[in-house]
This record gives structure tokens, sequence and C-alpha cells, in this order.
């Protein structure tokens, strides 16, 4: 999954990078509200964890000009702005979650993977579950039928969660590059072929099917 960070607190945002690249999430950071939303409408982000206090444009403004736009990107606002109104004047913006500072990175987690959940139609927990196929986000461990738990890499994660999130669909290798990488990152579609065979080999050649010149499409184990 790939995000938009924008915070101008280098601190935070040194921090919230790290700890979001750790659980397998691609990142984007950004501190002036200008460059956010012209990525934001670029870019084909999964979610948004916006600050309301960002020099150049302010987040609220940054987000009723996507939902004026009808962008439905996820949103997560952080803020140190602790009162209810300016809470309300948020989630009335069009805001998906709202999260005031300080606040603790594990529940920032918490909330991103419950956001994402619910834009791709699944109930928020700590598993992803489709075709035969159980992955802990926690762990990054997959198991399945006839399949232990099998620890991931990072980007085996990444990946394997894209395909989760879209299985049985068609996902082109582009497609796939969108999330595995950050913006500024060169995108070698070979790296994609290497981390399919890793997957393969661990979770079985079947799990993951190749249309040529199309893309790939998850299937899944079998019991």
């Amino acid at each position: 999954m790939r995000l938009l960070l924008a915070e101008d607190n280098v601190a935070l945002a040194d921090t919230l990078c790290t700890s979001l690249r750790q659980a397998g999430y691609a990142i984007d950071w950004r501190t002036d509200g200008r460059d956010v939303q012209l990525l934001g409408e670029q870019e084909p982000y999964d979610l948004c964890i916006l600050d309301l206090g960002l020099p150049g444009r302010g987040g609220l403004e940054v987000l009723q000009a996507w939902r004026g736009q009808g962008l439905s990107l996820p949103v997560l606002v952080l803020t140190a702005r602790g009162s209810w109104t300016e809470r309300v004047e948020g989630l009335r913006a069009g805001a998906d979650d709202y999260l005031t500072k300080p606040f603790h990175p594990e529940e920032l987690l918490l909330r991103i993977q419950g956001l994402l959940r619910r834009s791709h139609g699944r109930e928020p927990q700590n598993q992803l579950h489709a075709v035969g196929l159980t992955l802990d986000e926690t762990s990054q461990q997959v198991s399945g039928p006839g399949l232990e738990a099998v620890q991931l890499s990072a980007s085996e994660f990444r990946l394997l969660r894209c395909f989760m999130l879209h299985a049985g669909q068609l996902v082109s290798k582009a497609r796939l590059a969108e999330h595995l990488y950050d913006y500024e990152a060169e995108r070698d579609s070979n790296v994609i072929e290497v981390l399919i065979n890793h997957l393969r080999r661990k979770l079985g050649k079947q799990t993951i099917e190749t249309r040529r010149g199309q893309g790939y499409v998850l299937v899944g184990r079998q019991a």
C-alpha cells in the first residue's frame, strides 16, 4: 500500500516514516499543502495522513479541494487542534478519521489498517483473508491450506497485501509498482517479477497466475 504523509513537523514525520515503512507501507512525505494537493490529484495513493496546519495551503483547504473534485482518497487527519468544533469541521470537509496530537504510533497504524480495509469493503481486523490465504499484518506472515505461517520480507508483504485486496482481479505490473514504490524511487519492473517468483516459491507455483501482456491474478491455494 502506498501512503501520502502531509506533515511539516520534521521530527514527527521522520518517526512516522520509519514506523510506517517497517509496517510495510510505501511512503511519500511532503510538508507544503500545495505539493500535497497536487500529488493527491496525480498519484494513486491508498490513503493520505493529513496535518491541518500545513504551510502554503492548509490541510482543510486541501481536503475540501479534493472532495470538490470528487476524489475519494481515504484521509486520516492529524492535528494539534483539540477543540470539538475543529474536529467536526475536518469531518464535514470529508475526512474519514481524525487523530489528535500527541498520539501513539501504534494507534495510528491501527487506524490506517481500519480505513484501508473499509475502503476495500472489508471489516477492520489484524488479519486479511482472501482466496484461502490469511495475512497477519502484525507479524507479516501468511498461512493457508497445507501452509504453515510463512515469514515475508517487507517487499513481499507489500506485494501480497496488494494482491489480496484485489484477489481474483487482474492487476497490472504498473499497478503493482505504484503500490510498492515511493514517488522518487526508480521503478524496476524486473523487481516485481522477482518478488512474484519469491511468493510463488513460498505459497505454491499456482497461487499467482500470469496473464501475458496484462498482469497477474492471485487465485490462492486450494485445500
